[in-house]
């Protein structure tokens, strides 16, 4: 069964927070169940992949510099 965020909200713990920090927690515990079996490379990709989605959605792009020996 996938949970929605919607069931994340209702979770017992953070039922009586006020609504932006649900939301804040909802996400971070979706986030928690989504990645909890990825390793660090799938993990790390992930982030990434879903931070170049944002930027790109919002059209921020980033300097990129080499790193120094």
């Amino acid at each position: 069964m996938t949970k929605t965020l919607e069931t994340y909200m209702n979770a017992p713990d953070i039922v009586n927070e006020p609504l932006p920090l649900r939301e804040v927690h909802a996400i971070r515990l979706m986030l928690h169940d989504e990645t909890e079996a990825l390793t660090p490379e799938e993990r790390t990709a992930y982030v990434s992949a879903g931070s170049q989605t944002l930027l790109h959605k919002f059209g921020i792009t980033l300097k990129t510099v080499e790193a120094r020996p």
